[in-house]
């Protein structure tokens, strides 16, 4: 028994300093990244010559870079929206009332996350360029580019990848939910609408939540989509540190790059906040 101990204790020491070592070597990256976006000198290097915010001051003065970050901000909520809206949608009639097709329905919902995200931009841009085809077969020039040329193309692309993590964060609510809650207040007289607003909108509200937060912070990172399906003359922010990082190597990237790790964090915060991560747990 004694010698058994102190192997257990080994084993717990390699385990977790194995976890340790996983997570700093997940993580170092955006700590090089972080620290070489401070850096004087003039070019993108590690360690840092010095200490200086210069290079953040190129970014915020940047009319290209500050363009792109509104841009992605704007296709992120407006993404995050529609997705909101079409995931508990989509939720609760997979949950409550397609029956025997449920898990098929569910298959479908998910399989963008199982298909590389390029094939999707690909089939789209496809899909994109017959319609337009179609269109000026039939004579009907204005709806030429609906899609391919405007933000309409891009945010069904954004809404087609982040949609499934909407439905998997709400499902997840409804699928614990207690019926006899509904029951009741429909017993004491409320309606359907009523009951939805009262009783279950509330209890899967941190699942709504969630999903939401997650889709935006997918949104704004989306990289294959985004550069397929963009209309002419914008692009969002990853395409554009993309585009500057092959012309330039200055630490005006990692201080871009910096940024939008500050925004991802913030989603993390808020979620954590609305809802707590704990509650992310299926």
């Amino acid at each position: 028994m004694t010698a058994a101990v102190p192997r257990i204790r080994l084993g717990r020491v390699v385990y977790l300093g194995f976890i340790t070592l996983v997570y700093v070597f997940l993580l170092m990256p955006l700590v090089i990244v972080v620290l070489a976006s401070f850096n004087s000198g003039e070019f993108l290097t590690f360690p840092p010559e010095g200490f200086s915010l210069r290079w953040y001051v190129s970014f915020f003065d940047s009319e290209s870079f500050m363009g792109s970050l509104f841009y992605s901000l704007k296709v992120a909520i407006v993404c995050t929206f529609f997705s909101t809206i079409l995931g508990t949608t989509v939720a609760l009639y997979v949950v409550r009332f397609s029956g025997r097709w449920r898990e098929h329905l569910r298959l479908l919902i998910l399989l963008p996350l199982l298909l590389p995200e390029i094939l999707t931009a690909i089939a789209l841009l496809f899909f994109y360029y017959n319609f337009d085809a179609t269109m000026r077969a039939l004579g009907l020039d204005m709806f030429v580019g609906l899609f391919r040329n405007s933000m309409v193309g891009l945010l069904i692309g954004h809404i087609l990848i982040t949609l499934p993590f909407v439905f998997l964060g709400i499902s997840s609510s409804l699928y614990n939910f207690d019926m006899a809650l509904e029951e009741a207040a429909r017993s004491l007289g409320a309606g359907r609408f009523t009951t939805f607003r009262r009783v279950t909108l509330p209890i899967i509200k941190p699942g709504i939540i969630a999903g939401a937060l997650l889709c935006f912070i997918i949104s704004f990172d989306l990289f294959s989509i985004s550069l397929l399906l963009k209309g002419i003359g914008v692009a969002t922010l990853p395409i554009q540190l993309f585009d500057y990082v092959r012309w330039d190597y200055d630490p005006t990237a990692a201080a871009v790059a910096t940024v939008s790790i500050l925004i991802t964090l913030m989603a993390i915060a808020l979620t954590e906040k609305l809802v707590g991560l704990r509650s992310l747990r299926f």
